[in-house]
């Protein structure tokens, strides 16, 4: 796995903080969807199988490159759902309801 201390500069990390800086609004409708994104369960599965490999330290470097990779997305798709919640939360204080 990715031993690199700070922000590494994968594909994933590079859009993150492309994200990051972006200051448009993100509508509700939007967010909503954000916070429904998931791994699909082959890739769940896959992640599993790549994870327990490495516990046990018999992961191979592909393998490594493709769980670094699962990781990476996960880190985005985290960065993509915290903005939402952050938003879907500023919305709801500001509800009349």
């Amino acid at each position: 796995m990715d031993s690199q201390v700070g922000t590494p500069n994968t594909e994933a990390a590079i859009l993150a903080r492309v994200i990051e800086a972006d200051q448009t609004q993100v509508t509700p409708e939007i967010a909503r969807y954000l916070m429904s994104m998931h791994l699909p369960d082959e890739d769940s599965i896959r992640v599993d199988e790549l994870s327990e490999k490495a516990r046990l330290g018999t992961l191979s470097e592909a393998e490594t490159a493709e769980l670094d990779s699962y990781l990476h997305i996960g880190s985005l798709l985290g960065v993509l759902q915290a903005r939402a919640r952050r938003l879907l939360r500023h919305n709801d204080s500001l509800s009349p309801y």
